[in-house]
């Protein structure tokens, strides 16, 4: 993350000197003040924030959402609370897991991720 952070800034920091400094010197214009020397940085920082941040966050939130929605009867869960069970019953919002001797019911968020053959087996 502090890498992110660190190219976010260094980025932001050369695209405003790189669009800032450019145009007043090829021209020797009068430098004009408002929003149109920070508009293209503004909007270079927002694509790459969005590409490096928001992007990838959303799509393991999706993935995330099709495996909660894909749990059956039979499958080995682990909650987020790192308790492993095996699920009983579902239910619209209820999973029932058993674990051991005991029965115990979560919701379908608490599940953080369901185990397939290989990782059971370690």
């Amino acid at each position: 993350m502090k890498k992110i952070t660190y190219f976010l800034f260094s980025s932001i920091a050369i695209a405003t000197q790189l669009f800032a400094e450019a145009p007043a010197a090829a021209t020797q214009a009068p430098k004009k003040s408002g929003l149109g020397g920070l508009l293209l940085p503004m909007l270079i920082l927002f694509a790459i924030w969005y590409f490096l941040l928001i992007m990838p966050q959303q799509k393991k939130e999706k993935k995330r959402k099709a495996m909660i929605a894909a749990i059956k009867k039979g499958d080995k869960v682990v909650t987020i609370g790192g308790i492993r069970g095996t699920v009983e019953k579902v239910q619209e919002n209820i999973v029932t897991l058993k674990t051991g001797t005991s029965t115990m019911e979560f919701t379908r968020s608490a599940i953080s991720q369901v185990e397939t053959g290989k990782e059971s087996k370690k």
